[in-house]
């Protein structure tokens, strides 16, 4: 009865404050540069950039109902399975493939995004950090990977046991204040940017259902993120006691995103039983004829994943995004006249799928169409800056006509980029 009342009141208006102590932004951004350096060593990210670049976008949207930040955010994911999120130093902002797997709807995407912005909003990793100073840069940053990222797993546990001990360890983990205080600004974002809080709510309760498998497999999402009770009847009154929003601010973005990241990054073997009894049990749903298309070429059966991609261009004949993913398959089959014809009749078109352009290059560098292929690459470099392959395959264009100076440089760039 007092939690009910206690939640009620926070739901009606009662506001944390905003904390903002801590470490300084650029400290912040020292200990960020670490903390990357821990998560590329030992993580594998996922870096499809049509599913990086949706992301990204969504992230962006909610900042920009936000006053100017003092950090540059970056939303990446971790190709885990365990239902995990967390808002790391210095604005880099981490999804588990897992979880977003688990979602269903662009309003489940945004809710965790949001939530996580207004912890670094709130500077409450930094805040965590400030009571331990006394342990060093490269220390903590380890810490904090194998705390937030590491899903209980072997990676994680070393990650936490070779950089500090558990009692500093758990200075680190999220207070229940923290998270009503994530949630409660979360949920102000999510309403500024044309969301409900629903899809919030829903992640949680999915997040929260892990709990039953055990203690072995309880994700750390709920020991890193903790009062999920409390948070799931804080979130449901909130919603209730608020303004509904008539039409959510949805695009038509996550239903091929979610169905690209099953196909190319969940488990092979069962995402290609999936799309096939899908296909098999409804012929017209293009959506599920996509997704089988991707993961047969995945398993190299790229004439398989030709032939469905075909029978889908029979009823969206100028779909761009459908005929570059066509020239991929071309190219990843050998067909690399057959790749070259149809990517070149997309190029012009081409502004928001850097794919295009990527394979359009590789077919050029292959052919020997060297200065085609330079034009490709360094437009590709000039509209995707954070998508280290074009700087790589220009970098190898130029090395190929013996411009020695452009190719060192732009390989530099690319191993930059990698770390």
């Amino acid at each position: 009865m007092m939690l009910g009342l206690l939640v009620f009141t926070l739901a009606a208006g009662f506001v944390y404050p905003e904390k903002t102590q801590g470490m300084s932004a650029k400290q912040e951004e020292i200990l960020a540069e670490e903390f990357l350096d821990v998560v590329l060593s030992n993580y594998k990210l996922i870096k499809d950039p049509l599913i990086i670049n949706y992301i990204n976008k969504l992230g962006n949207k909610i900042l920009s109902t936000m006053p100017d930040q003092p950090f540059a955010y970056r939303f990446y994911m971790v190709q885990e399975d365990v239902y995990n999120a967390f808002a790391g130093p210095a604005g880099h902002i981490f999804l588990n493939s897992g979880l977003v797997i688990a979602m269903e709807s662009e309003d489940e995407l945004v809710g965790i995004l949001s939530h996580e912005i207004a912890h670094v909003k709130l500077r409450h990793i930094s805040q965590k950090i400030e009571k331990s100073k006394k342990l060093g840069i490269a220390a903590m940053a380890g810490m904090v990977a194998g705390i937030f990222l590491g899903g209980g797993g072997a990676v994680g546990n070393a990650l936490m046991l070779g950089s500090a001990a558990a009692a500093q360890t758990a200075m680190l983990a999220y207070s229940r204040e923290d998270e009503m205080q994530a949630d409660q600004i979360g949920l102000k974002y999510l309403a500024r940017s044309g969301y409900s809080g629903n899809g919030l709510l829903t992640v949680l309760n999915k997040i929260r259902s892990k709990q039953w498998f055990g203690t072995d497999h309880i994700p750390n999402y709920l020991s890193t993120h903790p009062a999920a009770e409390d948070r799931l009847v804080y979130i449901s009154t909130w919603i209730d006691t608020h303004p509904k929003i008539p039409v959510s601010n949805s695009s038509n973005m996550f239903a091929p995103m979610h169905t690209r990241l099953m196909a190319l990054y969940g488990e092979k073997a069962a995402m290609l039983r999936q799309f096939r009894i899908a296909v098999e049990k409804n012929p017209d749903d293009l959506l599920a004829r996509y997704g089988f298309a991707l993961v047969l070429s995945r398993a190299d059966e790229h004439k398989a994943a030709i032939s469905q991609l075909k029978k889908i261009l029979q009823k969206k004949a100028f779909d761009q995004n459908l005929l570059i993913e066509l020239g991929r398959i071309y190219f990843m089959d050998g067909e690399y006249q057959q790749a070259l014809r149809i990517l070149e009749n997309v190029s012009d078109a081409i502004t928001d799928n850097p794919l295009g352009l990527f394979y359009l290059g590789r077919t050029q560098l292959l052919l020997n169409h060297l200065e085609d292929a330079e034009k490709t690459f360094a437009r590709l470099a000039g509209q995707q800056p954070v998508f280290p392959p074009a700087f790589y395959y220009l970098g190898k264009t130029y090395g190929n006509q013996e411009k020695l100076d452009e190719a060192h440089y732009y390989l530099g760039r690319y191993f930059k980029e990698i770390r």
